[in-house]
């Protein structure tokens, strides 16, 4: 059992939804990550999400790809966001951190050389999101033999004979994407949601994430009534693309009331009470 199937277990145990908060691996300076991923788990996540900066990426809408781009201009690659791991490992190692990305960094360092550095890293799960289930048997295989999580999203769209590749190869938890398109560009419909991931469990037997669609705290209390974490993304993001000429501590105290609207939402789903 990794560090994510373990914190699922325990927030089951509690009847506790996960938050996992999105950010962008050197975004808005190198410097910043490893701190703004502390900092993150003080105000309530239970999982991170850290995004691997590539220049096309196809699944975010305008306000990640921008985060994409000023972590490129720093020249952030695979190898940095990995050192980035480690170094936040030296104070937190119970937090399960997940990588998000595209399949061209992890080819061009080579996937076996990514998967045994990922691990040592102190990586615990991977969503490669141009990966898709029936090409990945291999590169699964070369996750799983190093225990790492192969995560993969799931649309309102995907047909039921993918969801079958993604439940045998699968591990740590499925994401949701909660509506039609790119992130930050939308808002979940929480009736479509509730059917769609009522049939996903029919074929799945994992955690569900929602994401893509969570824009504030309605939103949240809304998907935390589905599924086993929700996810935000685009919203942090643009409060640090906001902050991004302040220094840390200015960054800091901008998402902090943001992540208590999140962690306070799900929590009052979980509870049972009224928002």
């Amino acid at each position: 059992m990794n560090r994510i199937e373990a914190r699922f277990a325990s927030l089951q145990a509690q009847q506790k939804t996960a938050l996992i908060p999105y950010i962008t691996a050197g975004d808005p300076h190198p410097d910043m990550t490893v701190a703004l991923m502390h900092h993150l788990v003080a105000q309530g996540a239970d999982l991170l999400e850290l995004g691997v900066p590539f220049s096309d990426p196809l699944a975010d809408g305008p306000t990640i790809q921008k985060a994409v781009e000023r972590a490129l201009a720093h020249r952030v690659t695979l190898r940095n966001v990995l050192a980035m791991v480690t170094k936040f490992r030296e104070r937190d190692d119970q937090t399960p951190v997940i990588l998000m990305g595209y399949l061209n960094p992890i080819e061009a360092m080579g996937e076996a050389e990514f998967a045994k550095s990922a691990v040592a890293a102190g990586l615990d799960g991977v969503l490669t999101v141009d990966m898709p289930p029936e090409e990945s048997v291999g590169y699964h295989q070369t996750l799983a033999e190093q225990g790492l999580a192969c995560v993969f999203l799931v649309s309102p769209t995907t047909p039921s004979t993918r969801l079958g590749a993604i439940a045998e190869q699968g591990k740590g938890f499925v994401y949701y994407v909660s509506l039609k398109g790119v992130t930050g560009v939308g808002q979940a419909d929480a009736g479509d949601v509730a059917s769609h991931v009522a049939a996903l469990k029919q074929h799945v037997d994992l955690p569900v994430g929602i994401g893509f669609g969570v824009r504030d705290a309605q939103a949240a209390y809304k998907m935390a009534q589905h599924g086993e974490a929700v996810i935000i993304g685009s919203v942090l993001v643009n409060i640090i693309e906001q902050y991004q000429q302040a220094g840390l501590d200015e960054v800091l105290a901008a998402l902090t009331p943001k992540m208590a609207e999140f962690r306070q939402a799900i929590d009052a789903a979980d509870k049972g009470e009224s928002l």
